[in-house]
C-alpha cells in the first residue's frame, strides 16, 4: 500500500519529499501495528490479571491519563528536537512501555502493568503527534490532500496487528512474548525510519528567536476560537467511536457472543479492514462530495453500524456491523486535521487544539466505556458511543471548506525546500 500511494505521486514529488512520504506511511503503519498488538489481545490480559470489564478499564484510564498529560507537552518537544526525534523518542518509550507489560503479566503484577501502560499512553501520544506533524508538512509538499492515506496506513497496521494477535492467540502464544517481540519491532523501526523525514523547517513551528515568541499567542488563542472548538466536537465523535471500537470490539465479541478471544481477534480486525479500506479510497469521495456530506454519511454509518453490532444475536450479523461501523469511523479525524488546517497561516495552531480534543476522546472515553460496561454488560455500554456521534453528525457543516481563508497557496511539489 505505501509503495503504490509513493508511485501514485512519484511523478509530482522530488526524491526527498517521495522518501518523506514512504517514511511517513511507514511510521503510521508501525503506530496501528503496535497499537493493535494491545487492543487485539486485552481479553487474553484480563484473564491473565483475573480482571472484570471495570478493572481492565481502570488500566485502559491509566494508559490514557499518560497520553492525556503527554499531548500538551508534544508540541513543545517537536519544536525542541524535531519531528523525528519526537517520533524516536516516542517509539523507544512505546517499546520500553511494551516489555514492562510484558514482565507485568508473566509476573501477574497489575501495578506493573499499569506502570507499563502509563508509559505507553506518554510514547504513544508523543509518536502520534509527531507523525502527524511529519504528514501535515508532507502534504503540503505534494499540494494535495493525503492525510487520509497516512491514516488508512495506521488502520492498516493495526489490521495486521490484529490479525497477528489473533493467529498468535489461536496457537496459544502468551501475550507477553508477542508484546516483546512488538517491542523490538517498535524499537528498531521508530529509530531508523525518520532519518528519512523532511529537514526540520518553519512549517514544523520550530523557528527561533522572536518568531517562536510570537506565534505562542496565536498557539494557545486557537482554544478561544469556536468554529475550532466545533471541529473539535466533530473529532471527538469520529475518535471515540474508533476508539471504543479499538478497546472494545473484541472483548465485546467474546462476551457478548459467547465467541472465543480468536474470533474477538478476527471481529476486531472485520473493524479495522472496514476502516482502513475507506481511508485509502476516502479522498475522491472528499473531493467530489465535499467534507460536509462525507462526514455525515460517514458519522450515520457509524452510529448504525454501532446499533447493529449490539443487537446482533450472531457473530456474522455482528461482522455485518463491525465493517458498517469501521466504514463510518474512517474519515473523521483525517477530515477534522484538513478542516481546521483551512488558513495555512493559523493551520499548526488549530490543528493542535483539534487534535488534542480527538485523542482525548480516542484514549479516555473508552476506559470509561468500561466503567459502564461493569453495570449493564460492555455491548450495551458502547451504545454510549452514539450520543457523540450523533453530536458530532449535527455539528458537521462547521467543517465545511473554507477556501476563501485560505490563504496563500500551498508549495508546490516541485518547490525545494529552503
Amino acid at each position: 500500500m505505501w509503495s503504490t500511494a509513493a508511485a501514485a505521486y512519484g511523478c509530482r514529488v522530488n526524491p526527498a519529499v517521495r522518501a518523506a512520504m514512504i517514511a511517513t506511511y511507514a511510521i503510521f503503519g508501525l503506530n496501528g501495528l503496535v497499537f493493535a498488538s494491545w487492543a487485539a489481545r486485552i481479553p487474553a490480559a484480563s484473564d491473565t490479571l483475573g480482571l472484570g470489564a471495570g478493572q481492565i478499564g481502570s488500566l485502559l484510564l491509566v494508559g490514557a491519563v499518560g497520553s492525556v498529560l503527554s499531548l500538551p507537552l508534544a508540541g513543545i518537544v517537536a519544536a525542541r528536537f524535531g519531528t523525528g526525534n519526537t517520533v524516536r523518542i516516542g517509539g523507544t518509550a512505546a517499546a520500553v512501555a511494551a516489555t514492562s507489560v510484558a514482565f507485568g503479566l508473566a509476573t501477574v503484577s497489575v501495578p506493573v502493568v499499569a506502570v507499563g501502560l502509563f508509559l505507553f499512553g506518554c510514547g504513544i501520544a508523543l509518536w502520534d503527534v509527531g507523525q502527524n506533524i511529519e504528514g501535515a508538512d508532507v502534504e503540503r509538499r505534494v499540494g494535495r490532500t493525503i492525510m487520509p492515506r497516512f491514516h488508512a496506513a495506521f488502520s492498516g497496521g493495526a489490521f495486521v496487528g490484529a490479525l497477528m494477535g489473533a493467529g498468535l492467540s489461536a496457537v496459544g502464544v502468551s501475550l507477553a512474548a508477542h508484546l516483546v517481540a512488538v517491542a523490538v519491532l517498535s524499537l528498531a523501526v521508530s529509530l531508523w525510519t525518520p532519518r528519512h523525514f523532511l529537514p526540520e523547517a518553519a512549517p514544523h513551528g520550530a523557528a527561533t528567536g522572536p518568531a517562536r515568541d510570537d506565534a505562542r499567542p496565536q498557539r494557545f488563542g486557537a482554544w478561544g476560537e469556536p468554529r475550532t472548538l466545533l471541529i473539535g466536537l466533530v473529532v471527538l465523535g469520529a475518535a471515540l467511536t474508533e476508539g471504543a471500537a479499538n478497546d472494545w470490539v473484541a472483548k465485546a465479541s467474546v462476551d457478548g457472543l459467547g465467541t472465543t478471544e480468536s474470533t474477538g481477534a478476527v471481529m476486531f480486525a472485520v473493524f479495522v479492514a472496514a476502516m482502513t479500506a475507506l481511508r485509502f479510497l476516502g479522498g475522491p469521495l472528499i473531493d467530489r462530495f465535499g467534507r460536509v456530506r462525507v462526514l455525515q454519511a460517514s458519522l450515520g454509518s457509524s452510529l448504525a453500524g454501532l446499533v447493529v453490532f449490539v443487537a446482533a444475536p450472531n457473530v456474522p450479523l455482528a461482522a455485518v456491523g463491525a465493517v458498517l461501523w469501521g466504514a463510518g469511523a474512517a474519515l473523521g479525524f483525517p477530515m477534522g486535521m484538513s478542516a481546521a488546517a483551512d488558513d495555512p497561516d493559523r493551520a499548526a495552531a488549530r490543528v493542535s487544539v483539534v487534535s488534542t480534543i480527538g485523542y482525548t476522546a480516542f484514549l479516555a472515553g473508552p476506559p470509561l466505556i468500561g466503567f459502564l460496561g461493569d453495570v449493564v454488560g460492555i455491548r450495551n455500554a458502547l451504545l454510549v458511543v452514539g450520543v457523540a456521534v450523533l453530536a458530532s453528525f449535527l455539528t458537521a457543516p462547521v467543517a465545511r471548506e473554507r477556501n476563501a481563508e485560505a490563504g496563500p497557496p500551498l508549495r508546490t511539489a516541485s518547490d525545494q525546500r529552503p
